[in-house]
């Protein structure tokens, strides 16, 4: 017999009880803080046209001819900073996070609903997931990206692992997919209700900055809505904090390589508001869902050091939502909102 190019169970799974699934997603991590272990995560993340849209036999050339020699050591270096006992950071806080909302929604739904975590790149993948949950009885499926503002470098990478995956499956659940949450009321809310709870523990500074991570200036002139989504987050949130414009500002981290990208750059804006007289300079990464290398080092550490070393005081990192229980109320409503005809989610009431 030809071998087949579908995926199927050894046992059909209308077998078991039906259920329904919350595939959460985030962004990956290296097993270790070792260049050894970071080079493999660089090459699948960095390979990803998604992510670096230059002709692919160039970008091949670049890739594994300059930056896999060079880089995996530099963000080892920076991964080893913040590691932690119990591993990388976000993938302890994805875990965290995943495991609270099933325990939200087994309270809060009467059906059977199974949440997981997979890593758009690294371990354990969309793929290994999705299988998984199908063998498990899964055949209504919610896809959740913990990236509150729509990319195709994100969220877009997200649908295609999500497609690719469906492409190889012999019987696919049924499938929807939470594009993006940048102004959902809920999530606003937790974002504020996070930044105050915060300020009345430790005082507010002389300026909150939101730094959303950067992509290239021409993803957005071709047509990515990434740049109107952090707008869109930040003049929420801004409304709902009761802030000005001098008192929130919005600013672009991570870029890397020399074509522009989003601006104003964070590096730039910390240090121009070091030398305009700030003193206390309170930052927020409302693109993040759970901390990671981007917040824990680069702002809190790099971008700190750049602000003193400027003349700042102090710059002062406020913590992803993370596994808190605004973030597992707001992203619960989201989950029941999108699935909320789905018959694990219906209410008593509603049968």
């Amino acid at each position: 017999m030809p071998r087949s190019h579908y995926t199927g169970l050894a046992r059909p799974s209308y077998d078991h009880p039906a259920q329904a699934g919350v595939l959460l997603v985030n962004l990956g991590t290296p097993d270790a803080p070792t260049a050894r272990s970071v080079r493999p995560y660089l090459a699948e993340f960095l390979g990803d046209p998604r992510v670096i849209e230059y002709p692919r036999w160039l970008w091949w050339l670049i890739l594994h001819g300059v930056i896999l020699r060079i880089r995996p050591a530099r963000s080892a270096h920076a991964y080893a900073r913040i590691w932690t006992p119990e591993g990388s950071p976000l993938r302890v806080e994805s875990e965290k996070l995943a495991a609270a909302l099933q325990t939200a929604l087994g309270t809060a739904v009467r059906g059977s609903v199974r949440v997981a975590l997979a890593m758009r790149y690294g371990a354990p993948s969309v793929r290994t997931q999705i299988e998984q949950m199908q063998r498990e009885g899964v055949r209504r499926l919610l896809v959740l990206p913990l990236y509150p503002q729509y990319s195709g470098t994100s969220t877009g990478s997200v649908i295609d692992a999500v497609a690719d995956t469906f492409k190889q499956l012999r019987w696919p659940p049924e499938l929807r997919i939470v594009n993006d949450y940048h102004a959902d009321a809920g999530h606003i809310d937790a974002l504020a209700r996070s930044i105050e709870r915060w300020w009345s523990a430790h005082g507010r500074g002389d300026k909150l900055l939101l730094s959303f991570h950067g992509i290239p200036q021409r993803y957005v002139d071709a047509g990515d809505p990434y740049l109107h989504h952090c707008q869109g987050t930040a003049q929420r949130l801004r409304e709902r904090l009761g802030l000005n414009a001098t008192q929130l500002e919005v600013s672009f981290q991570s870029r890397v390589g020399r074509e522009a990208w989003l601006q104003p750059y964070t590096d730039a804006t910390v240090r121009r508001l070091a030398g305009e007289g700030i003193r206390r300079l309170d930052v927020a990464c409302p693109g993040f869902a759970v901390d990671c290398l981007e917040t824990l080092e680069e702002i809190a550490m790099q971008n700190h050091d750049m602000f003193v070393a400027a003349g700042g005081e102090s710059l002062r990192y406020i913590p992803a939502l993370n596994d808190s229980e605004e973030q597992i109320a707001s992203l619960g409503a989201l989950i029941r909102r999108h699935a909320h005809d789905w018959p694990e989610f219906l209410s008593d009431e509603a049968t």
